[in-house]
């Protein structure tokens, strides 16, 4: 895996540890029951529901082991004093005459549609460490987009 940190929300950190008792625990359990009913079966040359089922574990495995290694890799980072954009904060931008807010998380947490941006983002690393006032440039398919920072949360 990598040994570069990953920065998460206290409660990004509570819904990775979650997913993995779930996938660890219930879902394993319940792929290795499945393989279970299809070995007796019989043959498992020719027996789809469990190679299917075999596939299905084997990728399981590897979301766990994802997890696992995201979570030993996290730094929990506590919400910004309002001042100073960090991961955490919610960030209230103006642009060609209209407003956009993002909130700047780690990397795992992002969900970019919703406006939810990764620190490693192209915004998100130009925002990190701003103050209200500050402008960022943002280059985008479309071309550069200019941003002031008028609000941070």
């Amino acid at each position: 895996m990598q040994n570069k940190t990953v920065y998460v929300s206290e409660d990004g950190l509570l819904r990775l540890k979650k997913e993995l008792e779930f996938l660890d625990g219930t879902k394993r359990k319940e792929l290795a029951e499945r393989i279970g009913r299809a070995k007796e079966m019989g043959d498992l040359k020719e027996n789809s529901e469990y190679h299917d089922a075999r596939d299905e574990m084997s990728m399981l495995m590897g979301r766990i082991r994802r997890i696992e290694d995201q979570i030993s890799r996290s730094r929990v980072v506590e919400k910004g004093d309002g001042m100073t954009v960090g991961i955490g904060s919610s960030v209230k931008l103006k642009g060609d005459d209209k407003e956009k807010s993002v909130m700047v998380v780690g990397a795992t947490e992002a969900e970019p549609n919703r406006g939810i941006i990764s620190n490693e983002s192209p915004l998100g690393q130009e925002l990190i460490g701003k103050k209200v006032g500050d402008s960022v440039t943002v280059t985008v398919p479309a071309g550069k987009l200019t941003y002031t920072v008028i609000e941070i949360s």
